[in-house]
């Protein structure tokens, strides 16, 4: 019974805790671009077509002769 006197309110102070830091991120704007990140990850603007992950723009090859 006393494990339970300490149990609840520190239970009740840990959802007060989350609930205070989920209006914090409202407040402050962490909510309001949730499809920028969603498209974000799709936009591959490092890799340029014919840079280094293709050998025949590079002149490399793998090793495997073409006969002529």
């Amino acid at each position: 019974m006393t494990g339970l006197a300490l149990l609840i309110p520190l239970a009740l102070l840990m959802g007060l805790l989350g609930l205070v830091a989920f209006f914090w991120a409202l407040r402050t704007g962490q909510f309001e671009d949730l499809d920028g990140a969603a498209n974000r990850i799709l936009i591959d603007d490092e890799d340029e077509p014919g840079q280094k992950d293709d050998p025949a723009a590079t002149g490399q090859s793998n090793g495997a002769q073409v006969a002529p």
